[in-house]
């Protein structure tokens, strides 16, 4: 029953491979090509390392910048609660004020209303969000391409 269907297919199947050789040998020749061709340019490209970075003092911050800085926040959930009480008043004692909204579009009414001291914040899940300015969403500098 069974062995005899199976060694039937493999009889098949090495027939089908004898008959069609110049497609088996690609089968078998463009991957080890395109391997080749990955360990050349891995060869010619080798990975940068970077020596350390010794501390350096940077300054105090001027907050005299952000007195009055609004940065509203969506959804307001607790932990974008937690990460945003932290943000305020953890890191500066005064001068940046909280605000929550229910949706991304209040938060965009919101950023159009207020002067240019008004920075909003996207939560996408706990861990990523995006900043949203009054006229643009500000993208990580790895898409930016060309401006």
């Amino acid at each position: 029953g069974v062995w005899r269907q199976t060694r039937a297919l493999l009889f098949k199947n090495c027939l089908i491979k004898c008959r069609t050789k110049k497609s088996s040998v690609q089968e078998v020749l463009f991957p080890l090509f395109f391997l080749f061709w990955l360990i050349l340019m891995s060869m010619m490209h080798p990975h940068r390392k970077y020596g350390e970075v010794t501390n350096t003092n940077l300054g105090t911050l001027d907050t005299s910048m952000l007195v009055n800085f609004v940065i509203g926040y969506t959804p307001p959930t607790p932990m974008a609660r937690e990460i945003m009480k932290k943000v305020a008043f953890d890191n500066f004692e005064d001068g940046i004020i909280t605000e929550e909204y229910l949706s991304e579009e209040e938060l965009q009414e919101a950023g159009a209303s207020k002067p240019s001291n008004f920075v909003g914040v996207v939560f996408n899940d706990a861990m990523s969000y995006q900043l949203r300015f009054p006229d643009s969403v500000a993208m990580s500098s790895i898409y930016m391409e060309s401006r």
